[in-house]
């Protein structure tokens, strides 16, 4: 009973403090779709702007892998929990501070630049954060319910998404336009000081991975070590992510640009769509992940892929439609092929790495994928768009996003047997 008491307080705790980072993550993305071309890069054409908007956010994807591997190493060689409440503090600070940000208006292109800067930062943050709640969780919870632990750190997703996408939906209903562009974005990202101080508290209360404890030698070089020892499972980690951030950074960011400027809807049709399909996320994970339990990961995964590829061509002519109801339903399916994907990931992954270099693979596979994945995916849906004049092309991207994660799967190794492996193998 107390071991159960103890998984079920450090799940919560990871999936709180999930939430809170990648809410700050979220609320970057879901403001360079509505306001950040306007107030950071005004002397543009809204394409442009729009672009350039993205652009700034793609950086918090490129610092990512630098996170993965910098927070990777000490997380194999300190302990999981100290790593992932650093990055909490650090994310905190970095959104605070872009609350705080002067305009193009006020200080010309240094905006911009000290945007870009701070975008930088809360990728590092992010980068060294996922692995760390995902092998705490875990690395603490039942063997036989592996699937399910780790898929409560996945929901800290949408849920962060839905408390970024709600609290900017909330302050953009309540101000009018010229209040909201004027300071009214600014209170969500200062608000996040407070949320990622409350995080940082509650992961300071948590006991360390049970399994680290366990390894008698850790590796001084982690990240040298898994490249060497688990190459494969590097490439399987790797595409087994892209398809899946593709779909999602289409599904839930650039949706909100497509909407308002090509269907012509308002700002608050799409921040309500998303809202509530994210809502439902929160307990798709979870029971996607528990039922890669019964049935195995890669099953459950693949049919999160199939039923992706054939929705991604349903999804925009629903949207064209511009009715609510219609825009609901693309968004809401989608969202259930994604959490079909999504529910099981961690558990696979985490199982390809032994546990002495399990913080540094994970991080190593999964963070590069993100580049490759989300941080493009909004930008070249806009190109594609713009230079085919047909979702056609979008969805065919998407399509072959998701091809190269069905490739992923196919090629992953075996699971590591974590309890064989606790004592140092010669490699």
């Amino acid at each position: 009973m107390m071991a159960g008491t103890r998984s079920r307080e450090v799940i919560l705790a990871c999936l709180i403090g999930t939430s809170l980072e990648w809410y700050d993550f979220f609320l970057y993305g879901t403001a360079a779709a509505l306001v950040f071309g306007r107030l950071f890069f005004p002397e543009t054409d809204p394409l442009t702007g729009t672009l350039l908007a993205f652009a700034t956010y793609g950086v918090g994807f490129l610092a990512r892998p630098i996170g993965g591997v910098l927070f990777g190493h000490f997380g194999d060689r300190v302990g999981r929990r100290n790593v992932l409440a650093v990055t909490l503090l650090v994310m905190g600070l970095a959104t605070f501070l872009i609350g705080l940000l002067p305009t193009y208006a006020t200080i010309g292109v240094a905006a911009p630049v000290l945007l870009v800067f701070l975008r930088f930062v809360q990728g590092l943050s992010l980068g060294g954060q996922w692995s760390g709640a995902v092998l705490l969780s875990v690395e603490h919870g039942h063997p036989a319910r592996r699937g399910l632990y780790a898929s409560w750190p996945q929901v800290g997703v949408p849920a962060g998404n839905l408390l970024a996408a709600g609290t900017l939906g909330l302050v953009n209903v309540v101000l009018p336009d010229d209040a909201f562009l004027t300071w009214g974005w600014r209170l969500p990202f200062l608000l996040s000081s407070l949320l990622a101080l409350a995080g940082l508290w509650i992961q300071a209360n948590i006991a360390e991975s049970p399994l680290f404890t366990q390894v008698s030698t850790r590796s001084r070089l982690p990240l040298a070590e898994v490249v060497r020892t688990h190459p494969r499972a590097l490439v399987a980690t790797f595409c087994a992510r892209i398809g899946v951030d593709v779909a999602f950074y289409v599904f839930t960011l650039y949706v909100l640009t497509y909407l308002v400027d090509k269907v012509g809807v308002s700002r608050d049709t799409g921040l309500n769509a998303v809202f509530i399909a994210s809502a439902s996320q929160i307990l798709l994970i979870p029971f996607f992940g528990a039922l890669s339990d019964r049935i195995g990961r890669r099953r459950v995964y693949l049919a999160g892929v199939i039923g992706a590829s054939v929705w991604a061509f349903a999804f925009f002519p629903l949207l064209d439609g511009g009715s609510f109801p219609a825009i609901m339903l693309a968004v809401g399916v989608a969202l259930v092929a994604h959490a079909a994907m999504y529910g099981p990931q961690a558990a696979f992954i985490a199982e390809l790495f032994s546990t002495r270099l399990r913080y540094s693979g994970s991080s190593l596979g999964y963070q590069p994928a993100g580049v490759a994945g989300g941080a493009l995916a909004p930008i070249i849906a806009i190109v594609l768009l713009d230079r085919f004049g047909t979702t056609t092309a979008i969805s065919l991207y998407l399509l072959a996003a998701l091809a190269i994660t069905a490739l992923g799967l196919a090629i992953a190794p075996k699971p590591v047997a974590w309890t064989a492996e606790l004592a140092p193998r010669r490699q």
